[in-house]
Parts: C-alpha cells; structure tokens; sequence
C-alpha cells in the first residue's frame, strides 16, 4: 500500500488549496479514504472521510469549509480547502485501513498565515 499527498503549500488567511493523495497497492474503490492532520504542538485528528460510494463525514472545525472527493478511476482523493485559517496549519496526511492495518502517507504541509 502507498499513498502520496501533494498541494500543501503557504496561503494567506483566507485563501484555497486543494490537497491530492493519490493511492496504490489495494483496491481503492472499496475503501474508505480519510485525510488527518496533526498541528504544531497538537495530536493528529480525522478532518473528513469519504467510504466507497461517496458518504463523507467531517471535523466541526472545518465542516462548510472543506470538501472531501475520490475519482476512483485515477485512485484519487482530494480535500478542497476553502477560507482558510491560521488554526488549519499543519500536516496533512491520507489514510487507509487495509486488512486491519492503518497507512499513512508522507504527509503535505500546509501553512496559512494572517
């Protein structure tokens, strides 16, 4: 299983960014994707999830902010991230489980400024 992050990056307050994980060595589209993120100086947290067919669920603290897809034909998921915040620093990571087994990938980071 791998999975690699891309799209963090340094926004003003305010701004957008789109994080991209794209996902290999299991069957993506039974499965339920999920990006975290963990602050400076805090423990990382579930942001949003999205299962196979496309229920997604996510934080309060970014819920009418982000928006979590999947393009199972390129084993895709994305985060949308719109107005966003000084507290929504930090790095993001996606995440399966597969056979009972959590995979993280490297992690993107994201850093937004006043």
């Amino acid at each position: 299983v791998q999975l690699v992050e891309s799209g963090g990056g340094l926004v003003q307050s305010g701004e957008s960014l789109q994080l991209s994980c794209v996902a290999s060595g299991f069957t993506f589209n039974t499965h339920t994707m999920q990006w975290h993120r963990q602050g400076p100086g805090k423990e990382r947290e579930l942001v949003a999830l999205i299962s196979p067919g496309g229920s997604t669920g996510y934080a309060d603290s970014v819920k009418g902010r982000f928006t979590i897809s999947r393009d199972n034909f390129k084993n895709r998921v994305y985060l949308q991230m719109n107005s966003l915040r000084p507290d929504d620093t930090g790095v993001y990571y996606c995440h399966v489980e597969y056979y009972a087994t959590d995979y993280w990938g490297q992690g993107t980071q994201v850093t937004v400024f006043l």
